[in-house]
Order: C-alpha cells, then structure tokens, then sequence
C-alpha cells in the first residue's frame, strides 16, 4: 500500500512506549474537581448548589442560552464552528457522590475557571438510558446534552459541528487515526480495542452531515493492527490511507490534502473543500451518546514518561493527575515538568493537583534529565524553520516582526494561519522561542 505524508514537518522520536498496553480502567477517585470550562466560548452555567446529590451522568452545569439553532448564531471569520463568544456545553457529573463546593480552581488548561467539587460515595451510581438516537435530530441533540467536543485538543462543541450550514456541504469523514505526539497512544489503543464501536460511530455522523464516504487515516507505525482495521473498515465501506509516521500529520490542514487531495485555502477549514475530520475518542464518544446517551464523562489517557508503570488508562473526568499518575506506580523519578498531552503542543502544569478534562489526551511526567534549558541566539537566517514548516511560513520572519512590535507586518505574512505545532523551535538550532513568539502575536492581533 502506497504510504503518503505532506511537505515539512518533523521526525522526533516517538517514545510509545506504551504502544502495546491494553486499556486500564481506572477506579474512581475519592474526589473530583470538575471544571465549567472545557469547551470553546464561556463556561457552563452551574445548576447544582453545595450539600446536593449527584449520580455519574448528572448535568451539573449546562449551556446558557439556547444556541441550538444555526439561526440565531453570529459568525466570527475563521471560527465558523461557534455560535458566538456564548457557545458553550453541557457540563456532568463523573462520579456519584455530594457536592462539597462550587468555588474557583487551576483547570490543566493553564485558566483559574469555576469548578465543581464532587465527594464520592463509593457507589458509581451511573444515569444511564438503553435508547438508540436514530434520526438526525436526535443524533445532534444527544451530542449536544452529552458535552461532547473535539477531543483531540480544539474542544469546539461537536454538535455545532453536526449541524448542516445553509451555504456549505460535507461529502467526505475523514477519521483521524494519526497521534502524530510522541509518547500519546490512548487513540491507537482505541481504534484497535473499539473499531467496530468507532466505526459505527462514523456512521451515525454521515447520516447526519450527508457525507457519501469515509477516509481512515492512520499512521504507518501502527502497523501491527493494521489489517484488522482494514478487513473491519471493508466491511463498513471506508477506506483506509496509510501515512507516514511524521509529526504532524494529525492536524487537519496537513491531513485532507494528503487523503483527498484537496487543499484547504489559506485562512479556511476542512469544510471549505467538503470535509469534515474527527478524532477517534471524539467519535466513540459520540456513538456511547447515541447508543446508550451516556454524557462525556471518561476518556482514555496515556500517562507516561517518568512514571513507574506507564499505561492507557480510562479516566473520569476530574480526576486530578497526581491520583492518575499514582494508579500507574507513582513516579520514578522527581518530577521537573509535568505536560498535560505531549511534549510538542502540550500544556505544561504547576503542580500535579489539577483535573483532566474533556481534552486532556495524556499526562507526560519529565525529570531533569529530560528536560534541557538552552540559550537562545540570534537567529543565523539557516531556513531549517521554513522547511519543517507545514503550513508553509516563515516562522523566523514572523518571529522578528513581533520581536519588533510589528504587528501589521505579522500578519500579512499569515502569522494567524500557524497552527503552533512547535516543529519551527523543535528544529532552531538557535533555540529562538519562535512558538512563543507566534502565540504573542496572534494575541496582540486579536
């Protein structure tokens, strides 16, 4: 089978070192913090107070406003999965237990936002329903009272996604199987233990946008499973595109020209060509709301590096990292840098009392040895940042123009376009902050 990439990019070396590691479900926590904010737009309005009783499945906290109508969204240019700066989703409770406070909290996403705090009570009671959404309606509608959002760290509200707009159509699901992060496996381990689940799943989404076929990207370092996943995606009628193993490929501007051959315009999205690309836990999410209208209240995680038993677990939401890091033998080493995702777009964390959310894909624990703390110099004008660069720019002369406070110039040379995938500063040999740099300006500019 013919193995396609994209132009650019980068080869780190991809340490999945739990690759082969079935997925572990990990008990419940004594304790949660779940934050109101793990979605695009304003936070989840709280509908629970302190002392109250909750059940795993409970809505504690729900969109405010009525934004399930494309009519009454404005449009944002370059942000046309949002209703407006009020899109929102439904917020649950992951275990059952009490409500012992609604009070602000560090989320992993970096913010102080406001957070529930559940105590378990050792039971797990779960609301849960057996009924099968059928129609498309129902489909959008349960995505939407399930919290679901894209999972692979955009975290825009799925069910806006679902939701037909007037001037474009989506023929094409491309299913996104590449994990291009080092060390991130959780998405691997899915596919391979829940393919004919996540295949459904793709199936209910075509239903809905009126998509004709499917695209299954996946990288060629999964090999191993390959041809189980072939032989099951035969039998749906998908189409299965192996790619290489380079970093990063996962990202939607580089994965639907490579599968469809079409290109995604400068300052657009996949939709803008007729496609739409999901993540895999994105989409089995959405097949346990449809099939079961269970809301998303677990993910699977790869808690790895410097731990002494690295694994894929299941987790619920807001279960802190030092809980999930204990049930994986605790650390082996001292802990310099805690990463929630991987090490090239990840978030790094102040301490490890912080909840995983909605789009927490792993926990990567780093000692010193690990972690190295260069100088930066001047830059040498070596063009190794423009060759790895998947969108095409020049990060060196985006990174001077804001340097330089020159803001107007940044942006007529596209700096909003970089998706800050980081492989410009991973290939400096100057070691310049250009990620940094870019996230700065785009910041200014907005």
């Amino acid at each position: 089978m013919q193995v396609r990439t994209f132009l650019g990019g980068v080869s780190p070396h991809s340490k999945k070192i739990t690759q082969n590691n079935t997925i572990e479900i990990m008990p419940v926590s004594e304790m949660v913090i779940i934050p109101l904010s793990q979605h695009m737009g304003i936070p989840a309005k709280p509908i629970i107070e302190a002392k109250m009783k909750v059940k795993a499945g409970t809505k504690i906290g729900k969109i405010d406003g009525d934004l399930s109508s494309p009519a009454s969204w404005t449009r944002i240019p370059n942000r046309p999965y949002e209703a407006d700066s009020r899109a929102s989703c439904n917020i649950h409770s992951s275990i059952s237990g009490t409500v012992k406070g609604i009070e602000p909290y560090f989320s992993s996403s970096g913010e102080k936002v406001l957070s529930v705090v559940i105590e378990s009570d050792g039971k797990d009671e779960m609301e849960l329903y057996s009924d099968e959404a059928v129609s498309p309606d129902e489909i959008i509608k349960r995505v939407e009272d399930a919290g679901i959002v894209g999972m692979g760290g955009r975290a825009s509200p799925t069910y806006i996604k679902l939701i037909p707009q007037k001037d474009k159509s989506i023929n094409t699901i491309i299913l996104n199987v590449c994990e291009s992060e080092p060390y991130l496996t959780g998405d691997s381990r899915l596919i391979m233990e829940k393919t004919r689940e996540i295949f459904e799943g793709v199936k209910l989404i075509m239903s809905v946008v009126g998509a004709k076929r499917c695209f299954v990207g996946i990288g060629n370092n999964k090999i191993k499973n390959l041809w189980q996943i072939k032989a099951i995606a035969k039998e749906f009628g998908f189409y299965v595109h192996i790619l290489r193993a380079k970093y990063p490929q996962g990202e939607e501007k580089q994965l639907v020209p490579v599968v469809t051959g079409r290109k995604v315009p400068p300052g657009g999205f996949s939709f803008d060509v007729g496609v739409s690309v999901y993540n895999v836990s994105t989409v089995y999410a959405i097949y346990e709301a449809c099939k079961i209208k269970k809301p998303l209240i677990e993910r699977v995680i790869t808690v790895t590096g410097r731990v002494k038993q690295p694994k894929n677990i299941k987790v619920r939401i807001g279960t802190l990292f030092k809980d999930a890091i204990e049930f994986c033998g605790g650390y082996s080493e001292e802990p310099a840098k805690i990463i929630m995702g991987g090490p090239m777009m990840g978030i790094a964390q102040a301490d490890d009392n912080v909840p995983v959310i909605k789009t927490t894909s792993g926990i990567l624990v780093q000692s010193k040895r690990d972690v190295s703390l260069y100088e930066e110099y001047p830059c040498i004008r070596c063009g190794a940042c423009v060759s790895v660069c998947p969108t095409g720019l020049i990060p060196s002369r985006i990174a001077d123009c804001v340097e330089k406070n020159k803001f107007d110039e940044a942006k007529k040379l596209c700096i909003m376009d970089c998706i800050e995938c980081g492989s410009c500063a991973y290939i400096c040999p100057s070691k310049r902050n250009l990620v940094h740099l870019i996230k700065y300006g785009k910041i200014k500019i907005k």
